[in-house]
């Protein structure tokens, strides 16, 4: 079937290690990446032409074959060293200038700029104002509600930048021409934090590849936690070693959960072999010792992609316990493949799930409260097959990346059509393609 063209878009997304196959694990590099390059495919299998835009450094190549109507290319900005997002701020402008430069950016006639963090989204504004293309921009997390979040939680704000994030934040979310959230926390919180107008700001949720993240039968469960040497009582977690991902409470509910179930054990795929992500890690490792777990938690690593939903498959229980999270990616993946889940109360996934049907949560500062609802599904196999059923029902009907997709390239052309006409407005000499 022949797919009618809707044009062509410009989607950026700047920090992190951006790929065809991403480096999952890496430092800035996770649950955005995966969400950007997914959308992007979508939309190119909807009708657009998709252009990728990133961050070129550390040899990596300038660009990338994606597959039909899908390109990246990686703009070298900011030296050939990685640099961690919270410092974004001080290399924008050189990303913009270098951007405006390309020859490429000539050669391609840009319907709309879709960006992705506060990073892309300060660049994009120059670059939509400069092409005279609309701008619609997907926060992914908001420095407000991340700053007041760590510091409740007693963390150390003084490396974050948090008050040049949240400036920034506020002028890219009132000059964008629509912002995308991707909870209804987050609706209100552009609109009443940042006082974004209501009706620039669109809820749609990040999405699963279906194909991929599915449920199997028990005896295939079975198999596989014998294959990844899973125990009938593990939980088990994935993730970057960021802090607010809460791994420490995961440490810290083990002794309350293994008075309950006593061979409970954590299966942690937390980080990549990094420099940074091993001294986090130790931080951990010495918590463990000191309550005395250490030998009932497993430190998996890095686990590659085609290894993903076979490890939620085999997890008794799938845990996402972050003290701040936007959504919650891993969770959803995690339902679809049937592992029943438990999320934290400060992670957008919440308002989707109907708790004790879909998912369990609780409160990322209360061990305790973490701890006995891990260990419900983990005591009642019927409370752990019906989690496992409604949670992987939830997250297949209603988080699938076809039906995001199309929700994006609808709000898309809408925008597109508005701004066409305020510009028909301003100059009716304006051109009928933006």
């Amino acid at each position: 079937m022949t797919v009618k063209r809707r044009g062509t878009l410009l989607v950026m997304s700047l920090h992190g290690y951006v790929g065809a196959t991403p480096e999952l694990g890496k430092p800035d590099t996770g649950g955005q990446v995966v969400f950007v390059l997914e959308l992007s495919r979508h939309l190119a299998e909807l009708g657009y032409r998709v252009d990728i835009v990133t961050r070129r450094f550390e040899h990596q190549p300038v660009s990338e074959p994606m597959g039909d109507h899908i390109r990246m290319w990686r703009v070298p900005f900011g030296g050939p060293d990685f640099i961690r997002k919270e410092d974004m701020h001080d290399h924008l402008g050189d990303f913009v200038g270098r951007f405006l430069a390309d020859p490429r950016v000539e050669r391609r006639r840009y319907d709309a700029v879709l960006t992705h963090y506060w990073d892309a989204g300060w660049a994009g504004v120059s670059i939509a104002d400069e092409l005279r293309i609309p701008h619609v921009h997907t926060p992914h997390s908001l420095g407000s509600w991340k700053r007041q979040d760590m510091a409740r939680s007693g963390e150390d704000l003084s490396d974050y930048r948090f008050e040049e994030r949240v400036s920034k934040e506020f002028l890219v979310y009132r000059r964008s021409d629509h912002v995308v959230a991707t909870t209804y926390q987050q609706v209100d919180l552009l609109v009443d934090g940042y006082e974004v107008p209501k009706e620039r700001v669109t809820m749609i949720p990040p999405g699963i590849d279906e194909s991929t993240y599915t449920p199997v039968p028990a005896r295939t469960e079975r198999a596989l936690r014998s294959r990844l040497g899973f125990g009938p009582h593990d939980v088990y977690t994935v993730g970057r070693a960021a802090t607010n991902k809460g791994y420490d409470l995961l440490i810290r509910a083990l002794p309350l959960l293994r008075a309950e179930v006593g061979d409970a054990r954590l299966q942690l795929a937390v980080g990549a072999d990094s420099g940074r992500d091993r001294r986090v890690i130790r931080r951990w490792e010495k918590l463990a010792a000191d309550l005395g777990v250490s030998d009932a938690i497993q430190w998996r690593g890095h686990v590659p992609d085609d290894e993903m939903a076979d490890h939620y498959r085999a997890a008794p229980v799938f845990a996402l316990p972050s003290r701040y999270e936007p959504f919650g990616m891993t969770a959803v993946e995690a339902m679809a493949c049937g592992a029943p889940t438990v999320i934290t109360i400060h992670g957008g996934l919440q308002e989707h799930i109907e708790f004790g049907v879909h998912a369990l949560y609780a409160d990322p500062n209360r061990p305790a409260e973490f701890a006995t609802m891990l260990g419900l599904p983990l005591r009642y196999e019927r409370l752990r097959q019906h989690l496992s059923v409604e949670g992987a029902r939830l997250a297949r009907t209603e988080f699938g990346w076809r039906g995001i997709a199309k929700q994006t390239a609808a709000l898309v052309d809408r925008v597109k059509d508005d701004y066409l006409r305020h510009r028909r407005r301003l100059d009716p000499r304006a051109s009928s393609s933006v």
